[in-house]
């Protein structure tokens, strides 16, 4: 109440922001993007062939790095370009979704001092017209809007430093997790992409074998 109605937008700001911080790491574990194991186990099932269309679907809910194992697992007998391309089509969506709502915490780091600036304003020009309309032999007047002014600020700057800090963090975070799943996900390319290098090599051998035993 002693800040004034500049500062209402400001507290909603506040509100939406912690919203958005508590389900961001709810949702950044690392558990849940990066399922310890899980990479190594996709690849084994690569390798045996034991995949179909339920494990696959199970595999693209479970989590960020199974939706792009996933990807790649649906075209594992298209050429590597192919595969690759896949995968960085699906990244590109799952990296999306793991931003989601940072841009508004990015927003609201970034209005936050704004507002405090505009409940300043609005306290300065209460002040004066109190001055103006009973001159300056009533303290309390001009107390009452530097008061507003202070109290702005103050709370623009407490909503938006933390904003900005925890902005900063959960991109950092992002940006390490990805490079994980690029990893990831270049082993299980390399691991695809072995048995078909590894045939035309096994055809090339056998021709001159083949073709000794019909000139014999």
């Amino acid at each position: 109440m002693a800040g004034g109605w500049a500062l209402l937008p400001i507290l909603i700001c506040s509100l939406v922001a912690l919203a958005i911080v508590f389900e961001r790491f709810w949702a950044l574990r690392r558990a849940a993007v990066l399922p310890p194991g899980l990479g190594t186990e996709v690849r084994e099932w690569a390798r045996s062939s034991k995949l179909d269309a339920a494990h696959l679907e199970a595999l693209r809910n479970g989590s960020p790095l199974g939706e792009l194992f996933a990807g790649a697992l649906a075209v594992r007998d298209r050429p590597r370009d192919i595969i690759k391309e896949r995968i960085e089509d699906t990244g590109r969506h799952v990296v999306h979704r793991m931003e989601r709502y940072l841009n508004t915490l990015g927003t609201i780091a970034l209005i936050g001092p704004l507002l405090g600036l505009l409940g300043t304003v609005v306290g300065l020009i209460r002040m004066f017209l109190s001055v103006m309309a009973g001159g300056i032999g009533d303290p309390t007047r001009m107390a009452g809007g530097i008061g507003e002014a202070l109290i702005c600020t103050a709370f623009g700057l407490v909503v938006s430093i933390p904003a900005y800090v925890l902005h900063r963090y959960f991109r950092s975070k992002v940006g390490g997790y990805v490079v994980e799943m690029e990893k990831e996900a270049t082993a299980l390319l390399d691991d695809l992409s072995a048995p078909r290098a590894a045939a035309p090599r096994r055809r090339a051998a056998g021709a001159p074998e083949a073709a000794a035993s019909q000139a014999g």
